[in-house]
């Protein structure tokens, strides 16, 4: 079989980026992985309260405010890129068009839309880490506990969920995370994310059945300051089952005809 310059190509950036994915998963030498009995059977302080469990966002509103899977309003002040997808979102919503719909075609949701799909999410808590799946295509993250610092930027592998490192400040559990992926990488209505994204989040268990988790997300490149949005959780009493996304069935969604990736 005879392969094409582009097939080549492809095939070669497929296997580059393995090369570098197998690298960043290897064996560590230079401390314990969080899930080793070394790591495991280290004294740490314990831990104000256990996420382990399965958690759904909840809707109702609270203090008079409307819950939303949404991260806005109120946005921060975007840039050209920003303002752009604003006004085209709009304009596609007017015409009955989907717009940026590229979960529908089964790409990542990624942070931190993919904490507010309506489906649950599993979370198992462990000294070292907090590993997290969510129903929603099976999504994965870690936060790291473990007292590591992030990965050098030059070697970091950039995912939709992005390499995120936890610490306790007393009664919250904050959340810092780099390292995204910007390709068809969304919030909301397709607001764009560049390298620059950075989130730190800050939850706080407010009852054994209800988390507070609030988002504080910067992107430079994209808006002023700091956008900030507070969700709630509540414990559901479920199971998390494997779930697959296949573009062969979504192609036939309402909601994915007329997509535009731009």
């Amino acid at each position: 079989m005879k392969l094409r310059p582009l097939a080549l190509a492809v095939l070669g950036c497929a296997l580059v980026f393995q090369t570098a994915a197998s690298a960043q998963v290897a064996e560590r030498k230079d401390r314990p992985a969080a899930l080793s009995p070394e790591a495991l059977a280290m004294k740490r302080p314990k831990a104000p309260f256990d996420l382990t469990g399965v958690w759904q966002q909840d809707f109702k509103a609270r203090d008079g405010v409307k819950q939303s899977f949404q991260f806005g309003p109120p946005y921060p002040k975007f840039k050209e890129a920003g303002q752009k997808a604003m006004a085209e979102a709009k304009a596609a919503a007017a015409a009955g068009q989907a717009y940026r719909d590229d979960i529908g075609h089964c790409y990542p949701a990624g942070m931190p839309v993919i904490m507010t799909r309506v489906w649950p999410i599993g979370m198992i808590q462990k000294p070292t880490v907090i590993w997290m799946v969510h129903a929603f295509m099976n999504s994965y993250r870690a936060i790291y506990l473990d007292g590591r610092a992030h990965t050098d930027p030059d070697v970091l592998i950039s995912s939709y969920n992005g390499e995120s490192i936890g610490k306790w400040d007393k009664d919250t559990l904050v959340i810092d995370t780099i390292g995204f992926e910007t390709s068809h990488h969304w919030i909301d209505g397709g607001l764009p994310v560049s390298d620059q994204f950075h989130m730190v989040e800050k939850v706080k268990m407010v009852d054994k059945d209800t988390l507070q988790w609030t988002y504080i997300m910067t992107d430079p490149e994209n808006w002023e300051g700091e956008w900030t949005s507070t969700k709630y959780f509540t414990r559901r009493n479920m199971d998390i089952p494997e779930v697959e996304c296949t573009p062969d069935l979504n192609e036939h969604i309402t909601a994915t005809q007329g997509h535009q990736t731009r």
